[in-house]
């Protein structure tokens, strides 16, 4: 059974977040569990996401980005209340920023992308984006 769709092709945000992704080497984007996905093999950014809420529901986030951050930033951006544990990624290293949460700060979302590509991608792409 394949997931349900869970994103608007024509979403600017996603035009963006899509814009920023793809320019890293070798990115590619697939549909995985409904969302965009980009990878390079690895899985480095997703567009959006859930979160477990221990009394209810999971809380859907339709404009987010998650992505794997370092263990250094963790605790910073846990105290940022735009950022989320994403539901199935949290556990692996990940976290979701709620883009409907502010104005979207883009050089944030760029310098977000670009550090989890670095943790994702293999060493020769990482050497590529600094040639």
């Amino acid at each position: 059974m394949s997931h349900p769709i869970m994103f608007d092709d024509a979403d600017p945000v996603l035009a963006r977040v899509r814009q920023i992704a793809l320019a890293f080497p070798e990115a590619t984007e697939k549909i995985s569990h409904g969302r965009p996905t980009f990878s390079a093999p690895k899985m480095f950014a997703v567009y959006g996401g859930s979160r477990k809420n221990p009394s209810g529901p999971m809380t859907r986030y339709n404009h987010a980005l998650l992505v794997k951050v370092d263990d250094s930033e963790r605790v910073a951006l846990e105290q940022d209340e735009r950022f989320f544990y994403p539901a199935y990624l949290g556990p692996y290293g990940w976290m979701g920023l709620d883009l409907d949460a502010a104005t979207i700060d883009w050089a944030e979302v760029a310098e977000l992308v670009d550090a989890s590509f670095r943790l994702q991608a293999p060493a020769r792409l990482v050497r590529l984006l600094d040639s």
